[in-house]
This record gives C-alpha cells, structure tokens and sequence, in this order.
C-alpha cells in the first residue's frame, strides 16, 4: 500500500543552510525569519517583506526576461535582494503554512506562480506558461516558477494556502491531485492532465473531473486551500476568483512560444 501525504512541520525553530538561519513561526498568517551572516544574498518578491533592521541593505536582483514580457504576463516586475549581514522577515497576506525546500546542485523544483516566497541565490529563478488550457482554468494559473540550484545547497521557502503536505514519489508512481492543490513538484516529475467526464446516471451532464496526474520519483507538495478570498493577495485558485494573469496571462504566454 503506498504511503499518503504527510504534513510538513508548522514550526521550525532552527533551520540552516549555508549562511543563514531561519525560524518558521506563527499558526495563521506564518512569517519568515532569517538571519543572514552576509556570505549569500537572498532574493525575493518586493511586496513580501514584513520587517527589517535598519543596517540591512537590499537591492535589485537582476531577471532573466524582460519588464515588458513579465507585465503582460502578470508576473512580479521586480525581485529584490539582501546584500548584507543582518535580520529579517517575510510573509505573505494569507492564512496559510510555509514550507524550506532544501536544494542540492543540480536540482531543480518547480512551484505555482505567486506563491513563492524567497530563496538563496545560488537558486536560479525563471518561469514558464503552464501548459493545457484545463489546468490553466481549473487550476486557478497561468505560469509555473521554476528555481535550479546551480552549487552548493539552496533554499526555496515557499507559502501554501491551508497546510502543507508532501509526498515522496518511487520512480513510475503517481498520485492524482485537483489542479488548484499542488504547490510544488521536482524537476524529476513529470506532470499530466486527467479528465474523467460523467455521461449516465445522476451526474449527467454534471460536467468532468479534472486532475493532475503526478509520477516519480520526486517530492510533490499538495496545500490543503486552494480557494484564495476575493479582494485578498492572487494565488491559489480553484477557478472561483480571478488570477492576476487574466488577459495579461494569455498575451504572456503568446510572448512565451
């Protein structure tokens, strides 16, 4: 029988990786807290940032495709930069549950657009147009972030909506999931659509289910809510409210091919 899901810790008091520090705190709207020793910058999402000591100095992280693709594509314009020693914190404005994604060279994972929420920078960061108009629709997305650590060990600390489950795939195991559940997958899985469409009996004409199909080997991450609150932060979907893409999405992807 394979093994289901597990919740990944709330709380991390003590987490490291080279040159930092970090702390997962809080049970309803989690926060970020880092301190750095200044050996590695991390980048991250400017409208993030709930606190900093004064001597922390930040930048502009530099980006792969340009403003005008990234505007259309409803992508954030700008990533910032810790360039210094110091302490600081981040989060993003939703209930929700954080999770470290340790990386090693040459790994790479694959996360849902918007949230993201930092990571070291020997992570390189890019984005692609998630593909089949269904997960797009049902998903609640249009793009997928995308982060290779390219030496050393990296961290992508990401924001998931609910809780935070993982599951480990064995090579050519797979695990269907609603396409506004995933967080994140490795670069090691693959991913494809399911459609299951219901033609007799009480759900005639009901529609169809459609799904994520997952297979390994690597890790996937599932967020138990992905239904995000009209008027808050855009994000997870489910289809019920409207993702900052829209049009702008649909141009971006065109500028993608």
């Amino acid at each position: 029988m394979p093994s289901a899901p597990k919740i990944l810790p709330t709380q991390v008091q003590e987490g490291t990786s080279t040159g930092i520090r970090y702390r997962l705190e809080g049970e309803l709207v989690p926060a970020l807290h880092m301190a750095l020793d200044g050996s590695i910058p991390v980048y991250f999402e400017h409208h993030v940032l709930l606190w900093k000591y004064p001597s922390l100095k930040i930048g502009l992280h530099p980006l792969r495709k340009g403003l005008v693709r990234r505007a259309f594509a409803g992508m954030p314009l700008l990533m910032l930069q810790i360039e210094s020693a110091g302490e600081v914190a981040f989060s993003r404005d939703a209930p929700g549950h954080i999770a470290a994604l340790h990386l090693q060279a040459g790994q790479g994972i694959q996360v849902r657009e918007h949230q993201f929420l930092a990571a070291t920078q020997n992570v390189e960061y890019d984005y692609s147009r998630m593909k089949g108009f269904a997960n797009m629709m049902f998903g609640g997305g249009f793009f997928i972030d995308q982060f290779m650590c390219s030496s050393g060990e990296g961290v992508v600390w990401v924001h998931g909506y609910g809780n935070v489950f993982e599951k480990t795939l064995e090579p050519g195991e797979s695990i269907d999931i609603e396409p506004g559940g995933w967080l994140y997958y490795d670069h090691s899985v693959s991913m494809s659509q399911e459609v299951y469409g219901f033609k007799s009996g009480f759900l005639s004409g009901a529609g169809s289910l459609v799904f994520n199909r997952f297979t390994g080997p690597g890790r996937v991450g599932l967020q138990s809510a992905y239904y995000h609150p009209p008027g808050a932060e855009t994000g997870a979907g489910g289809g019920q409210t409207q993702n900052s893409g829209g049009l702008g999405g649909l141009i971006g992807g065109l500028l993608d091919n």
